[in-house]
């Protein structure tokens, strides 16, 4: 005779064996009901960007080919050009706009839509489905010109526009790297990680009043974005090397890299660094 308890588990695990093909259509069922909900408040907020992108998804392809909604295919589909019509218009209309503030602004920005690129080490994405923009990492929740470019310059000043001489730059990178290869015992003209070089040149940048209260107050930052813009500048300044006459030279590789920017004004994964005669 089967046990009472097993018995009650087999029918359990064959009953919910029998109701979860129905349970997954029923789910898939409110997916698509929800979808076309989302899309009906997008439209009714004239809320293109997000028709666009809510169109050319795949549910929107199951919506379109269930058999209940076959009906809602030739609307969905009208809804798809008129988005598209929509965000295309606008697209030139924002490209345009940003490049009469820029203009204005002196910013030489260079827009291959999505993708924007004022000098060297200032890039940017725009996305508009979700409202944003992302400049060097860092998020602005707007696709507004005037906000896009007004961040621009921020970072344009950030990174550029403040005292800098390439050949008293190369020359402080090259007294870092010397000192790195003293303690370490090593000889002249050996890579050293580009990582490590970071590390103690901006640990060279700080003042004595820092390491005797290491406040972060007291820290004088130094971003990796500053950094591949300085080496860039001091490539296109054409000074010849270090005052002793030592020439730089970027490895790239994957190994403990930093993104920075080689003599071609491409981004690179900098693995070492070596001065050399």
């Amino acid at each position: 005779m089967v046990d009472r308890e097993e018995f009650l588990e087999q029918m359990q695990e064959k009953l919910t064996d029998v109701v979860r093909p129905y349970q997954q259509q029923q789910n898939r069922r409110q997916r698509m009901a929800d979808f076309v909900k989302q899309c009906i408040r997008s439209a009714g907020r004239n809320d293109f960007f997000q028709l666009d992108e809510l169109l050319k998804s795949k549910m929107a392809r199951d919506v379109e080919e269930e058999v209940g909604l076959k009906e809602g295919a030739e609307f969905l589909d009208q809804l798809r050009t008129y988005a598209d019509e929509q965000v295309e218009r606008y697209r030139i209309q924002f490209i345009e706009d940003l490049a009469t503030l820029a203009r204005e602004a002196e910013l030489p920005i260079e827009v291959d839509f999505p993708r924007i690129e004022v000098l060297k080490g200032i890039e940017g994405d725009v996305d508009f489905a979700q409202r944003k923009t992302v400049i060097n990492k860092k998020t602005l929740k707007s696709v507004d010109p005037k906000r896009i470019i007004t961040a621009l310059r921020r970072v344009k000043q950030q990174l550029y526009d403040r005292p800098y001489d390439p050949q008293v730059f190369i020359d402080k990178l090259y007294d870092v790297y010397a000192e790195i290869l003293k303690k370490e015992d090593r000889e002249m003209g050996e890579p050293v990680a580009m990582q490590q070089l970071y590390l103690e040149y901006v640990l060279s940048l700080q003042s004595r009043a820092f390491f005797q209260d290491m406040d972060k107050g007291r820290f004088r930052g130094y971003s990796l974005d500053q950094f591949a813009v300085d080496i860039w500048r001091y490539f296109q300044a054409g000074t010849g090397g270090t005052s002793e006459g030592y020439a730089v030279q970027l490895r790239p590789g994957r190994n403990k890299a930093l993104w920075l920017i080689d003599s071609d004004g491409e981004r690179r994964q900098i693995t070492t660094i070596a001065f050399q005669e």
